[in-house]
């Protein structure tokens, strides 16, 4: 093979390696966001159903295990807290990712892809300016 084809074929390959990379990393994102879903589903279950002070049925693996039901709820919201920082973290990533193909296969970067969202306290202070 001649240094032409060989260039061409290494080009390909690493436009490919990004590409999966960035794939990969969507696909944990719709993962962990269905995963957050069911937590969400099950604390909106244990909060219409029954007193705090008996006991719920939760799965781990393959076995049901009885546990109170605040316990059971503190334990979902830790993992969703958990999940919204993995999520997060990994939509951070992606973006890196993104640009980082972009600029293999010579496109320009995304135009507003890097933006995030205002704090609390800096919608506090653009509302004040607002009110005046």
């Amino acid at each position: 093979m001649d240094a032409a084809s060989q260039r061409v074929l290494e080009y390909l390959t690493e436009v490919e390696e990004a590409a999966e990379d960035v794939l990969t990393t969507k696909q944990q994102i719709v993962d962990l966001d269905s995963k957050r879903n069911r937590n969400r589903e099950a604390l909106n279950a244990l909060k219409n159903e029954m007193s705090d002070s008996e006991k719920v049925k939760v799965c781990f693996g393959n076995m049901f295990i009885k546990f109170p039901k605040l316990k059971t709820r503190e334990m979902i919201q830790r993992d969703q807290e958990q999940l919204d920082k993995e999520i997060n973290e990994l939509r951070t990533t992606l973006k890196t990712k993104v640009n980082r193909l972009n600029e293999i296969q010579g496109k320009p970067e995304l135009r507003g892809y890097n933006l995030s969202p205002l704090s609390s306290g800096e919608i506090k202070a653009v509302n004040s300016l607002l009110k005046r």
